[in-house]
């Protein structure tokens, strides 16, 4: 993801520090606490399931490409699904995701470009249909889609947000872009609201070069991050390890649900980084989430 992505030489000069919980935060957890036994919902995982890096350490070196996303969702239980960024999927194309896919595993569809960024989100009713349509194919195997707006979506087109959201009719998560929506609180504030006010989450993305976009802002319980490390970085365990504290704190106050998205530069080392962050929960935060299991990789040289 190239989102706020910096130079490895530059992330000394970042204050990586989490900040404070925005107040919409723990007024929304705290209504949703009526049962503070129950265990919240997690779903790690990472944005691509075919990368040739991952051969010989994810998947075994014989592995074809036809059989990454089988192989794939026996190792994480989700995935920030991109593709449908950029193509609506076939029912063909969902019932092979489907049968695919292992127990319990979720997709996150991201909203098509065409709606969000092409036509930002006006007279797009029919290709949402043709979407919401094709996505609600995935029955049990269907997370939390999220709709990425434009960098160039700004604050003045609340509006147009709030009615394609009454278009939706779905609960989805929002990632926004534009800064103007973080400089001005009273915007901010009353566009969460009117988030919640529909069943909508946000989309909370920790990135280095854009620190704004890191709001920690719930109008739900149900927490979207999109994490981005830079190729384990040290940074990228320290923020991990500062992330996972912050939802420890959220689960005791009643987050439900949490879809963890982890990037890491090129995504060759994505699994290791995520790999760190569910060994990190489940030993923090008392969950059982299964650990990927990684090949031992061959250092060239190391049998001499």
């Amino acid at each position: 993801m190239d989102f706020g992505k910096l130079p490895i030489d530059q992330l000394a000069q970042v204050d990586f520090t989490l900040p404070p919980d925005h107040a919409i935060t723990a007024a929304t957890l705290q209504e949703a606490n009526n049962n503070p036994n129950k265990k919240p919902q997690v779903f790690v995982g990472c944005p691509v399931w075919a990368d040739k890096q991952w051969v010989g350490k994810l998947y075994h070196a014989s592995a074809k490409e036809k059989d990454h996303l089988m192989l794939y969702t026996r190792q994480f239980n989700t995935i920030e699904l991109n593709v449908t960024h950029y193509q609506i999927p076939t029912e063909d194309t969902i019932l092979r995701w489907k049968a695919a896919s292992n127990e319990g595993f979720r997709f996150c569809p991201k909203f098509p470009q065409i709606i969000s960024h092409d036509k930002q989100l006006q007279e797009a009713e029919g290709l949402t249909r043709e979407f919401l349509d094709s996505i609600l194919g995935l029955d049990d195997h269907l997370g939390m889609p999220f709709l990425q707006l434009a960098p160039y979506f700004a604050p003045r087109q609340v509006k147009i947000l709030e009615n394609y959201l009454r278009q939706v009719g779905m609960p989805i998560a929002v990632e926004f872009r534009h800064p103007d929506w973080f400089t001005n609180p009273q915007i901010w504030q009353d566009t969460l609201h009117m988030l919640q006010s529909y069943g909508a989450g946000t989309v909370i993305t920790d990135v280095a070069g854009r620190r704004d976009v890191l709001h920690q802002a719930l109008p739900t319980p149900v927490a979207t991050i999109r994490f981005v490390g830079n190729e384990l970085h040290p940074t990228d365990y320290a923020r991990a390890d500062a992330w996972v504290q912050r939802l420890k704190g959220w689960f005791e106050q009643g987050l439900q649900q949490l879809y963890l998205f982890v990037h890491c530069g090129t995504n060759r080392y994505a699994p290791e980084l995520a790999l760190y962050w569910i060994r990190a929960l489940n030993t923090h935060c008392g969950l059982q989430l299964p650990e990927p299991r990684l090949l031992p990789q061959v250092v060239q040289g190391s049998l001499f």
